[in-house]
């Protein structure tokens, strides 16, 4: 606080003190205009157009501008101060002012390596060049908080169909379908390819999204029919990340996650149980189950070792389960050599409970390790080599059977036989082993008893060397050039399983006064405490690749450009422990692919593609293959002609077109290797004959299996492609696909043989076709503001259908509806179920169903109306299980160091069946157990209080119903849906701040996945479709940091 005399003063001369502050104004407005003035310029693209929407900004504030319509911009700044230049698929430039009042400034086009230079087959090319249907994926987009990279595909990718169908640790791969599925033979697949080496979908799998540089679906014949033999289902292909020249940087990102089922199916109350259990034997003229004093005592809690009311999922499954992954890596170098070093560890659990009454984890515990080195040295100014190591393995720790088979066990067994294990009575006060229940002999299913009884490890191990040597010719001529790659893989699995046999314990006696029980002991001499040891399965592949690349390309003058390439390639595949003749021979092939391309001013472009592959499976006149693509493309935005108003609208065209024909060696059983030779079994006990009176004398006959086919062939499809890349508005791309497939030579078992054949196996020929069509679309769009805020959005949408053209089938010239040509693809045949029977009396004036049936059960239509319901009334009925339709879309946005993202997933046009078979409440199963009851047939089912002919479950029953249990479309259910199946907010802290504790970047981000699901369906997650009572998929809440050094 001021003195008082000296407050007195200062407040005494108030125009003294408002002088001051009016000449402190006045300088500093005086200083301000003269270090502030107006800049004006023009922002330009590499061929001189102006950019429209430009931002101008200044740096280190929020001041800035859009530029106009001719790119030009004005905006006060200061003398010294720094302007920052950019635009959307535009190199940033930072520019010093410097007094000037003008600057004119040339954006240049990104020179990321995904948007100028796409991977294509055996290569790059200029993404302008490219005339096949090549979709690229930001690996980046690929990042969710899962340990399995398949996962993440699902509605991302425009022409790639993918569903999920399973959460479990170790088992949740999701399914994948380039356009869908084509054939009706033994593979639908594509080919997946990493850094040029075919690997399955398990590698895919546990690939690190960190570690990727490229990943591309390659769907139309110009884009795979150099790997002829192997890309008709489509490819993909992926490469892996590679050093930088400069010092070592550093990344690290580590990620925690909590997971949960995103819907679990909600069973009865075990007093809802027992009661509708009654029911289900008096509505079908039988006594009740169980008696009202166990219904009583069970609902009062007495005694519950008496009367079990045992809640099945809480005693094996949590509530959620917790996971975490780390990725490290380190890339840097010099002129001579660069390096890409890379180290993953990944910790998953599963929803299994582990009981602390066992000294072991009989839970689900799933590690997955990683390490990868790519090392590119050049040896010489103009070769390079590359080394790629690479190895994941994974150490997985669980119960005896999949998780998924737990979740099942709890649906089949009832919750008031027995509890899941007693409590000691009197004389088992002593006994150390647990006491689990059972009933009968000890043959009923105690699902806790199974997963107490013992564990299984599995080891699953991937080593891979690469070499490859790339070589510069133009000593011998200008824009030739070679490349050799040689490849080994080792995959080797081990599984061993420790067990012992659990005491199986029944009630005997009880004494209602005292309270008091007695066990009876129901496999002493069988059961034992001790775990047994015993090896399960031992498979060790070993895998070899070599290819040789030539190739060549020129620019002829300034309008002509030329490339061409031959590719020579051999893969060898063999198995140390086969367990048959004919698996443990080698698994060759070996092929000879080319590309020519041609481009004029840019503007016109011509390729042409050919395999030759040659396969082991077939006979010498059918072994190799000849498999040719052509295809072409017109940048029509690049036509004098395209300027204008047309222009700042569609800011780029460009017009492609394919037609090819690929093929396929996976055709019939992989056990079925080789269609030319006939099957001779020499040593068939059955086949045999006795020769005298005495059995001691009776020799092994010999049979003939399959008859050698030397006319089996490829399976081959010819494929077309119209695409159109358009930009709109120079800020967003859109790109539309339409596509149409022929597959023809489909192997198939023939379905007529003339009897005087003799044959005992009918045979397989090439003899099916099928063809399919659809579209693809994908759409991006970017757009920055002079603010500092930035939104993104992108969408893709994948529509796939496919028919039977040809298949053998039996004469249904009849029954025109029983045939399969002309209808889709993996079509599902059902009975047409009406409605619910009335009563008894419709049952008896209609025509005739299966075995016992009541008002209301299940009623079918006659389609051929002969009075009765067989096989000859099914019908195709719903859509395939595999949806014709995929889509998702989301949007990204920030401000400054926060950012927000969210995506949504889609599925529609596809159908599948409750199994009403293994839903079916009170059935006795064959381990003597009784299903347990869903409260959704709670809710809704016939009753004779009910009598509701659409209810969700028909007139329940106590024995299995062969009439109910159809597949039909009384249980078949739409399998459309949208998910929120991503939303994350970030931060990214200021550079400032980071560098002064020697960080170059810290990004913290929350996420969740499997947020929420739209469908009418909720007995279970819709995407599960028929598998909705195996393990269930997961919502996953996810925090991680990332790091740069």
């Amino acid at each position: 606080m001021l003195p008082l005399k000296k407050a007195t003063f200062i407040l005494g001369y108030p125009r003294v003190l408002l002088s001051i502050l009016v000449l402190l104004g006045v300088s500093t407005l005086l200083h301000a205009q003269e270090t502030e003035h107006l800049l004006k310029g023009q922002i330009l693209n590499e061929k001189e157009e102006p950019i429209q929407g430009a931002t101008v900004t200044v740096q280190g504030s929020t001041r800035g501008v859009l530029a106009d319509e001719q790119g030009r911009y004005e905006i006060m700044v200061d003398r010294d101060a720094q302007l920052v230049f950019s635009y959307v698929g535009y190199t940033t430039q930072v520019i010093l002012v410097a007094g000037r009042t003008e600057i004119n400034v040339a954006l240049q086009p990104v020179t990321d390596e995904l948007d100028e230079v796409t991977v294509v087959a055996f290569g790059q090319q200029k993404k302008e060049s490219v005339v096949g249907a090549i979709t690229t994926v930001r690996p980046s987009e690929l990042k969710v908080p899962s340990s399995n990279l398949t996962t993440a595909l699902a509605g991302r990718v425009a022409g790639l169909i993918a569903f999920q169908q399973s959460g479990e640790p170790g088992a949740d791969n999701a399914d994948f379908f380039i356009r869908g599925v084509t054939s009706f033979g033994y593979s639908n697949r594509p080919l997946i390819l990493v850094d040029g080496v075919e690997v399955p979908a398990s590698e895919l799998a546990r690939l690190q999204v960190d570690d990727l540089a490229s990943f591309s679906i390659m769907k139309d014949a110009t884009a795979t029919s150099l790997y002829g033999a192997r890309g008709a289902n489509g490819v993909i292909l992926i490469t892996t990340k590679e050093g930088r020249e400069g010092k070592a940087s550093i990344s690290l990102r580590y990620e925690t996650s909590a997971s949960q089922p995103t819907r679990n199916i909600e069973l009865a109350d075990p007093i809802t149980y027992m009661n509708l259990a009654n029911e289900s034997s008096l509505t079908r003229g039988r006594t009740r189950q169980y008696q009202w004093e166990k219904i009583e005592r069970t609902m009062a809690g007495e005694d519950p070792m008496i009367y079990p009311a045992t809640d099945w999922q809480s005693l094996l499954l949590k509530d959620r389960t917790f996971n975490n992954r780390l990725n490290l890596n380190v890339n840097g170098g010099g002129k001579v050599a660069r390096y890409y070093v890379a180290a993953t560890y990944n910790k998953d659990n599963g929803m299994l409970k582990v009981d602390n009454r066992n000294n072991f984890n009989n839970g689900i515990d799933l590690k997955t390790y990683g390490l990868r080195s790519n090392v590119n040295i050049n040896l010489t100014k103009t070769t390079e080599a590359i080394v790629r190591l690479n190895s994941t393995w994974t150490d997985y720790t669980g119960p005896l059977g999949t998780g998924a088979d737990f979740y099942r066990q709890i649906i089949r067994t009832d919750p008031v036989l027995f509890p899941a294990y007693y409590e000691p009575d009197a004389k088992n006060l002593t006994t150390e082993h647990i006491l689990f229940g059972n009933a009968g002999a000890g043959e009923y299913l105690n699902p806790y008893a199974n997963l107490m009884r013992g564990y299984r490890d599995y080891t699953n191990a991937m080593f891979l060397a690469q070499f490859e040597v790339k070589q510069d010719l133009d000593f011998i001529l200008p824009g030739l050039k070679a490349s050799g790659m040689y490849n080994t893989t080792r995959y080797n699995y081990y599984q061993v399983s420790r067990t012992y046999t659990p005491f199986y314990y029944i009630l005997s006696a009880y004494d209602k006064q005292t309270g008091e029980y007695i066990l009876n002991n129901l496999n002493p001499t069988t059961a034992h405490e001790y775990l047994t040891y015993t090896e399960d399965s031992k498979q060790i592949t070993s895998e070899d690749y070599f290819q040789g690349i030539l190739s060549y390309s020129t620019d002829i003058r300034t309008d002509h450009s030329v490339s061409g390439m031959l590719v020579y390639n051999m893969q060898n595949k063999i198995s140390a422990n086969a367990g048959s003749l004919q698996n443990s021979l080698a698994r060759r092939n070996l092929g000879l692919a080319g590309r020519f391309t041609y481009a004029f001013q840019d503007k016109y472009f011509l390729e042409g593609n050919f395999g030759y592959n040659g396969s082991e499976r077939f006979a010498k006149e059918h072994r190799f293959g000849f498999f040719p693509s052509v295809g072409g493309a017109w940048y029509v935005s690049r036509e004098p002609f395209w300027k204008g108003n047309i222009q700042r609208i569609i800011s780029n065209l460009k017009l492609r077109g394919t037609y090819g024909l690929v093929g396929n060696d996976a055709i019939g059983s992989l056990e079925d290797r080789f269609f030319y030779l006939s099957e001779i079994n020499p040593n068939v006990s059955a086949a045999g004959y006795t020769f005298g009176s005495e059995f001691g004398n009776r020799i092994n006959g010999v049979t003939e299996g399959r008859l050698e086919n030397r006319d089996i062939t490829w399976e081959t499809s010819r494929k077309l492609n119209l695409s159109a890349e358009i930009g709109l508005f120079n800020m967003a791309n859109l790109v539309v696909d339409l596509y149409k497939e022929h597959r023809y030579n489909i192997l198939m078992t023939r379905a007529h043989t003339p009897n005087t054949m003799g044959v005992a196996v009918l045979p397989q020929a090439n003899v099916g076709e099928a063809e399919s069509k659809g579209i693809d679309i994908s759409l991006e769009a970017n757009k920055n503001f002079a603010n500092g805020w930035f939104v993104s959005g992108r969408g893709n949408f994948t529509y796939a259908e496919g028919k039977y053209i040809k298949y053998e089938e039996p004469d249904y010239s009849a029954f025109p509806w029983r045939s399969r040509v002309g209808i889709p693809l993996g079509q599902q045949f059902g009975f047409v179920a009406e409605r619910l029977f009335i009563d008894d009396e419709e049952v008896y004036n209609s025509p005739q169903q299966f075995g016992e049936v009541l008002g209301g059960d299940i009623k079918y239509k006659d389609i051929d109306q002969d009075g009765v319901i067989t096989n000859l009334d099914m019908v195709p009925i719903g859509y395939p299980t595999i949806p014709r339709m995929t889509y998702g879309f989301g949007f990204s946005l920030g401000y400054k160091g926060v950012d927000f993202s969210s995506f949504f997933q889609g599925s529609a046009k596809s159908s599948f069946w409750i199994d009403a078979a293994e839903t079916a409440p009170f059935v006795s199963l064959a381990t003597g157990q009784k299903n347990q009851l869903l409260q959704a047939y709670v809710d809704d089912h016939w009753s004779e209080d009910n009598r509701n002919l659409k209810a969700l479950w028909p007139r329940l029953s106590d024995i299995a119903s062969t009439n109910n249990n159809r597949v039909s479309t009384w249980f078949m259910r739409n399998g459309s849906f949208l998910r929120i199946k991503q939303v994350e907010l970030g931060y990214t802290f200021k550079e400032t701040l980071t560098r002064r504790i020697g960080i170059e970047k810290i990004r913290m981000y929350i996420n969740g996945t499997n947020l929420y699901n739209f469908s009418k369906f909720k007995l279970w997650d819709v995407e599960m479709g028929g598998n909705g009572l195996g393990y269930p998929l997961q919502q996953v809440y996810n925090f991680g940091i990332q790091c740069s050094l």
